[in-house]
């Protein structure tokens, strides 16, 4: 059987045990120990870690066996070890949450079954590697949720389907409305926190950033733990978090999954909006739903999950019943105790209203920097071309001019985009090679030199015109 160390940093964590080849054996085995660095290897005389399902700065989660359970069943150990770098009021505060969460889970587990039973929490002290200091470790051990979490599955399957989000945002709402009426904010509502087992089932993970506020209270303050792009400005700003705060986060998690994209590609910072309706157009009802939970300020969203459930309801109750063609779709999960239909459907026919302002096309810091590379090595290009052709004159400065916006629009409307820029770009080159009469004396490596250096150049410019841009908006 093989049993991996713990240890952070262990150069060889994977030990063998030959004498464990039987389910009796290891129930009755005695004490591990790794053999590269010595750490206790069966935690808590009961759990056996058997695979690395991911670590960070904080620590890292493994899939361990219970092997004083019936089954030998499977469950998650979570590991806090943070790095050395921290400040003292840093770690405690990392200490604080992750006890926290075993907390929470332990209060909430056990009465929802939709998110993960608290199975133990421990914190032993083992020798260091030196043989003569101690340090203390931190586990917290959870039921395992054989499935696959949502950032995961969009990046296997592609954005979501209208009528999936639906569903999703249905059983995730269930689950805020039960932690909210317990006083309790999630704080981290995002694709990798939510898990869909094989049975369909939606599960809310990660209770580690949760913040417990005393009933009717309005006081207290974010711990200023977020995950970027689905945090809203209160709790970046290390401001009270309410209910409102999760419905947020969960808006941003629908308009990613509905989209495709990450949350940080579909913020526009200069018009303070979010961008994402070109990228996945919505039935009215969605649309305007996920529009008020985006709202910039916690007292103009929807106040609770319930308020959201029950607008879901209703808007189920008026498409079923109308004359008009749709598509109902059961709620998936066996286990739930909803019975009710989601229903998507064209809007009814009532007065029109104004269209909604589409925002332009987004592009990622790659799609920027990538075409301003490919318009420089044009540029250069063309240069070359025109001032053997006419000379520096009005007209090579005319064409090269008109020329270079043209390619500008033409990316900024994704008329040309990814491949195409490196396939205009090798015919460019190939005109070069074949036509020596455009190189004007020059040996087609030199031009090439010129037309990279150029495209450096154009990288430089842009990267910097874009970090003063950030900054001014900041500062405005």
């Amino acid at each position: 059987m093989e049993i991996l160390c713990t240890r952070p940093k262990c150069s060889n964590p994977k030990n063998f045990f030959s004498d464990l080849d039987s389910i009796s054996q290891v129930k009755t085995a005695s004490q591990k120990y790794c053999a590269t660095c010595g750490m206790p290897l069966i935690l808590a005389d009961r759990y056996i870690p058997e695979k690395l399902l991911g670590q960070g700065g904080f620590g890292a989660a493994f899939l361990a066996r219970d092997r004083y359970s019936p089954k030998f069943r499977y469950c998650v150990v979570k590991q806090f070890k943070p790095s050395g770098n921290l400040s003292p009021q840093d770690l405690d505060l990392a200490q604080e949450l992750f006890a926290r969460e075993g907390v929470v889970l332990e209060e909430l587990g056990n009465q929802h079954p939709q998110i993960p039973d608290l199975y133990a929490f421990f914190t032993p002290i083992v020798s260091c590697r030196n043989g003569q200091d101690n340090e203390q470790y931190f586990y917290l051990v959870q039921e395992y949720i054989d499935g696959q979490d949502l950032e995961s599955e969009l990046e296997q399957k592609g954005q979501f389907s209208e009528t999936e989000v639906l569903q999703i945002l249905q059983e995730v709402l269930k689950i805020l409305d039960f932690i909210h009426q317990r006083n309790v904010i999630h704080r981290d509502i995002k694709p990798s926190n939510i898990m869909r087992d094989r049975n369909g089932k939606i599960y809310l993970l990660d209770f580690g950033a949760v913040k417990q506020i005393a009933s009717g209270a309005n006081s207290g303050k974010s711990t200023g733990i977020y995950s970027m792009g689905f945090a809203p400005p209160e709790q970046m700003a290390g401001k009270q978090v309410y209910p409102a705060t999760d419905l947020y986060a969960l808006a941003v998690t629908c308009i990613s999954l509905l989209t495709g994209k990450p949350a940080e590609q579909l913020y526009d910072s200069y018009h303070n909006c979010w961008v994402w309706r070109n990228y996945a157009p919505v039935n009215e009802p969605l649309d305007e739903m996920l529009d008020k939970m985006l709202m910039s300020i916690p007292a103009q969203r929807y106040q609770s999950a319930t308020e959201v459930l029950s607008l879901l309801n209703s808007t189920s109750s008026t498409s079923s019943t109308s004359p008009a063609p749709s598509t109902s779709v059961s709620q998936n999960p066996p286990t739930s105790s909803a019975s009710s239909t989601i229903v998507a459907s064209p809007v009814p026919s009532t007065p029109s209203k104004p269209p909604v302002r589409r925002n332009p096309p987004n592009f990622s810091l790659v799609e920027i920097l990538g075409s301003a590379a490919f318009t420089g090595f044009e540029g250069a290009l063309l240069a070359i071309f025109l001032t053997n052709l006419f000379a520096v004159s009005g007209v090579s400065l005319g064409i090269l001019g008109a020329s270079i916006a043209g390619l500008i629009y033409a990316q900024t409307r994704r008329i040309i985009e990814k491949i195409d820029l490196v396939i205009i770009a090798g015919i460019s080159a190939a005109i070069v090679f074949f036509f020596p009469v455009l190189q004007g004396g020059l040996t087609i490596g030199i031009i090439l030199v010129i037309a990279a250096m150029s495209g450096a150049g154009a990288i430089a410019i842009t990267a910097l015109f874009r970090l003063i841009y950030q900054i001014l908006a900041r500062l405005l």
